[in-house]
């Protein structure tokens, strides 16, 4: 269950931002052609499907990075023993 947690912290916060910056370049190029800063509401609507396919990907990713790093810590072989196991 923390591997979960921890993986889905990390995922949100890096849609958030991700989703973030989308959406401010999107207004800074609507400022660059339109003069004003209006929020149309086609920019959030894809800023809300930035933020869940960003969030998707990374919460995939980072569940299994933190399920392959819980497996290495948990496992009794130390490094000394896998670059023996190596050579």
């Amino acid at each position: 269950m923390k591997p979960n947690l921890k993986a889905c912290g990390q995922a949100m916060v890096t849609a958030m931002v991700n989703a973030v910056l989308a959406v401010a370049l999107m207004l800074l190029v609507e400022f660059a052609i339109s003069g004003t800063f209006q929020v149309p509401e086609p920019y959030i609507w894809a800023g809300v499907l930035i933020w869940a396919v960003i969030f998707a990907a990374q919460f995939l990713r980072q569940r299994h990075l933190c399920q392959a790093c819980e497996k290495d810590t948990q496992s009794p072989v130390t490094e000394s023993a896998r670059t023996a196991s190596k050579s």
